[in-house]
């Protein structure tokens, strides 16, 4: 299905990356502050569903430019590639699930049980995409930080893999849930 890329899919996806740094102020705390829970995660994913790869993965490359430019990522910063990789590189890897958006959108038109199944799918490569920067990031920039002894590798592996879990669980629960709820929210009208 060819996506015609109008001025109201473009409109949508400044809107979600505009949505994403707002969530991120949602303070978030846990016992271990190596897990980060992106809250901005599922409106991307969701996004990406509609409108594809391209549109999500530029939503996303915005919301990391985004965090760059009000100055949230520079409390993280320590080199220039470093924020290149773990914010508009990651960010935009984010909108991945939009591999997924042609299937969702047939399985919820043919009314499929596999629709949840789709969603959560596209959601771990979603997922796992966005991390695999933050993971070679971690191994290059943080990996610094290691233990004594400790494998850059495996430290970042240990320090995002949390990461990693909860926003798998996060972003296909809440995304599992709302297409069975609202599924015409997975497909445009436009």
């Amino acid at each position: 299905m060819k996506r015609k890329m109008s001025l109201q899919v473009w409109t949508e996806g400044t809107m979600i990356a505009a949505i994403g740094v707002v969530l991120s102020y949602i303070p978030i705390q846990t016992a271990n502050s190596s897990i980060d829970l992106s809250l901005g995660l599922v409106p991307l994913v969701l996004y990406s569903y509609r409108r594809g790869v391209l549109p999500g993965m530029t939503a996303g490359f915005m919301w990391g430019l985004l965090n760059i430019l009000i100055g949230s990522a520079m409390r993280n910063f320590i080199t220039v590639p470093q924020i290149i990789f773990e914010y508009p590189f990651a960010f935009a890897f984010g909108g991945m699930g939009g591999m997924f958006a042609n299937k969702i959108q047939q399985a919820i038109r043919q009314n499929s049980k596999n629709v949840t199944w789709y969603v959560v799918l596209g959601g771990i490569v979603a997922v796992i995409s966005r991390w695999f920067w933050h993971y070679w990031a971690g191994v290059f920039v943080w990996g610094m930080y290691a233990p004594p002894g400790q494998s850059p590798y495996l430290y970042s592996l240990i320090f995002n893999g949390s990461s990693v879990i909860i926003n798998i669980v996060y972003v296909g629960v809440v995304l599992g849930l709302l297409v069975k709820a609202a599924p015409k929210l997975f497909v445009p009208k436009v």
